[in-house]
């Protein structure tokens, strides 16, 4: 009996320790090392968030989007070629609970950051097919009033948050890397510098960038596999014949009427790799060249041609003066958009040499501004004539072939 009453406080002894240890090895040990790790490579004043992102991330949890969504981008090779930097400890530190989820039925939200504007956003959550097609994420109609231009103030902090994540890091910039890399010291542990071994922190394809480059597409592109591309990409915002009235109505500016405007093959594979920066415009740079030039054909039949009208000269000259003194800061004395104003405007002005308007549309955008763009009103300053005589002129910038 005794050596049987040995062997229980033995066992238990045993079971308590081995209790403590686990803890002690699987959480407490582990933590420090977090904690320390954190603090060593974290940038010196990390940015938090605001009260409406702290709302915003109360709602995010409450409405389960941490179900289908991950804030995670792990240490894998297949991440950080579709997201980009993996996530490093001090960009969670502050979250509790932690909202990093497990499943990605949706795509990963760790670099969420300037990659969507607050319009798409709002139409995301109100009608997701209304923007891409094939999500499954169900509707969140009840965090507006009625439409997607009218979100509620749950709607606001929610993007709010959406749009803070991955902020700190990329705000830190090369300065907050080097300090990580620096904290990390742990040049021999492959893990760890995978981190670092590239220089782009949000690798989204579709996230818009006000320059880059200009691959060369294929020469003729097919014409049937670009309209199914269209019709399944791009059709909810641009509509089925290309005329800016999809389902996505709330977006501002609104989409482009492709029908109303020409463009050259150029522009085209300017916008379909870098999107439209400052739009819900996105960038298509994982598609394949053959498939851009293929949706680049497609969109260039939707453009309805018109004959080039004669100029007089006295009207050419007429609008080279008013394009000289109001229209060149912005777009350029070119008209390649790249006016000595362009470094503070939020949107990029048109390139009017790879893009030309019908001469309608120039008048209409000339009297009626461009809502949610820089682009102003222009009838209270300028006559009939030089609004006529502009909207001729300007089209003599376009570099696209004659049609």
């Amino acid at each position: 009996m005794r050596a049987l009453r040995m062997s229980y406080i033995v066992a238990s002894v045993a079971g308590v320790l081995f209790f403590v240890l686990s803890v002690t090895l699987l959480g407490v040990w582990p933590a420090r090392v977090l904690q320390e790790q954190s603090r060593n490579m974290a940038p010196e004043n990390p940015l938090g968030l605001t009260r409406s992102e702290m709302r915003g991330r109360a709602i995010y949890a409450r409405e389960g989007c941490a179900y289908c969504h991950t804030q995670q981008v792990r240490f894998t090779e297949a991440d950080m070629k579709r997201f980009g930097a993996p996530t490093l400890a001090w960009e969670t530190r502050l979250d509790y609970p932690h909202l990093w989820g497990t499943r990605r039925i949706g795509p990963d939200l760790s670099r969420q950051y300037q990659t969507h504007p607050a319009d798409w956003h709002f139409a995301h959550l109100y009608s997701p097919r209304s923007v891409v097609a094939d999500s499954v994420m169900p509707t969140y109609r009840a965090l507006f009033n009625g439409a997607p231009d009218q979100p509620t103030q749950e709607a606001r902090d929610l993007v709010s948050y959406l749009d803070s994540l991955g902020r700190a890091r990329e705000l830190a910039g090369p300065e907050g890397e080097a300090r990580a890399r620096k904290g990390c010291n742990c040049p021999d542990d492959e893990m760890p510098q995978m981190a670092f071994h590239s220089a782009v922190i949000n690798a989204n394809a579709g996230k818009a960038r006000r320059e880059g480059p200009t691959p060369a597409l294929p020469g003729n592109g097919d014409i049937v596999r670009g309209r199914e591309l269209y019709q399944h990409n791009c059709a909810s915002c641009h509509g089925p014949r290309g005329h800016g009235d999809g389902a996505a109505g709330s977006l501002r500016p609104l989409p482009a009427d492709l029908s109303e405007h020409q463009y050259s093959p150029a522009r085209l594979s300017f916008v379909l790799e870098n999107g439209v920066a400052g739009t819900a415009m996105p960038a298509w740079r994982d598609w394949s060249l053959d498939d851009r030039a293929a949706v680049a054909a497609a969109l260039r039949e939707l453009s309805v041609g018109q004959p080039e009208p004669g100029i007089p000269p006295a009207t050419l000259e007429l609008g080279a003066r008013v394009y000289r003194d109001n229209c060149a800061q912005c777009h350029g004395m070119n008209g390649g958009g790249d006016g000595s104003a362009v470094p503070e405007l939020r949107i990029v002005p048109a390139n009017l040499q790879g893009v030309r308007p019908t001469l309608a549309q120039s008048i209409r955008v000339l009297r009626n501004g461009i809502e949610g763009t820089q682009m102003a009103v222009w009838t209270g300053r300028l006559s009939e004539a030089e609004l006529s005589a502009v909207a001729y002129y300007v089209r003599g910038f376009y570099q696209g072939e004659p049609r």
